[in-house]
């Protein structure tokens, strides 16, 4: 195909917002077949589009390399401009949308614990009454690291519990708890007024799949008392915890409200840490556009509501990690 540079006139600009998604799509995709199903287009309007772009740039953007399409240069540079320019345009039409009640949206969520989507439901629910055309999307895959999916752009809003910097990141204070050994009414420690993290250095923990360095039991009450568990039980679900507690196979330190019913109907025990409660705070992190956006304000707010435990503050304070 012979090129033809055209230069622009005046204040004109060549590229459009549907060459940038273009190139983009087929970077994405790696040949024009499986950009164009994404772009919904045939694969000759594609690859028309393509030409009428290489022609209006003077420039080749793709060089074939078996099956796929190797971006040049010249597309590397459209492709940054293309992750900018359409990452902004889809933040201000979300902001302009949110200023509409009955506006449309996505908000997407994770925690930094399962134990918490037992009680999330019942904020999705009173927010959905109000905002409709909101879509509260759960992102699961997040759950161990949300404010790195967070910071990446991967999520809208975190509710998490720590409180350290972390960026340019908003935060807003949603509840206090209290973390408890958890075990069955039987065993050996049941009775002890309180534990202190040295009497678990003979048991067996019953703990989430996370790294010691990610878990605020192991960061907060193990590790500064020096203590590793006899053996440590790495479970996914609350439920498996609860149940091998049940069954004696080792303690848990879970939150107060997690266990609740448990202790309620007397299947379980649980036992305050000692020399002093090992609490949290937990707090909805959004990046500064997102937590400005009102039905995201408003998602929080429900949060606040719906939470196991009172609220740790008032609404209005915001702060910036």
């Amino acid at each position: 195909m012979n090129v033809r540079r055209v230069v622009p006139v005046g204040d004109r600009v060549s590229l459009e917002v549907r060459h940038l998604k273009l190139v983009r799509a087929i970077v994405g995709e790696g040949g024009v077949t499986r950009a164009a199903a994404r772009l919904n287009l045939s694969q000759p309007a594609l690859s028309r589009q393509l030409g009428d772009l290489e022609e209006r740039l003077g420039t080749r953007l793709f060089q074939r390399s078996g099956r796929r399409m190797v971006p040049t240069a010249a597309a590397e540079r459209l492709l940054r401009a293309a992750e900018a320019v359409l990452g902004e345009l889809t933040r201000a039409e979300e902001e302009v949308r949110g200023f509409d009640p009955g506006s449309s949206g996505v908000i997407r969520l994770s925690t930094e614990c399962y134990t918490a989507y037992h009680w999330l439901p019942r904020a999705l629910d009173g927010f959905a009454r109000r905002f409709p055309r909101v879509d509260v999307q759960i992102v699961v895959e997040a759950t161990r690291r949300p404010l790195e999916a967070l910071e990446g752009g991967r999520l809208d809003l975190a509710i998490v519990t720590q409180g350290g910097a972390q960026g340019d990141l908003v935060r807003v204070p949603l509840f206090d708890d209290e973390l408890v050994a958890v075990m069955a009414p039987g065993h050996p420690l049941a009775g002890a007024r309180s534990l202190r993290a040295r009497d678990f250095a003979s048991q067996t923990l019953l703990h989430y799949s996370v790294p010691p360095a990610q878990s605020y039991v192991f960061r907060r009450f193990l590790v500064p008392a020096g203590v590793t568990p006899a053996r440590v039980m790495h479970l996914e679900l609350t439920e498996a915890i609860l149940e091998l507690a049940r069954a004696r196979h080792g303690v848990a330190i879970l939150a107060s409200w997690a266990v609740r019913p448990e202790l309620e109907a007397g299947r379980l025990v649980a036992v305050p840490l000692a020399p002093r409660p090992l609490k949290r705070r937990w707090f909805a992190a959004a990046r500064p556009r997102q937590a400005a956006l009102p039905y995201v304000r408003e998602f929080i707010e429900q949060v606040r509501r719906t939470a196991p435990l009172a609220p740790a503050g008032p609404a209005s304070k915001v702060g910036r990690r």
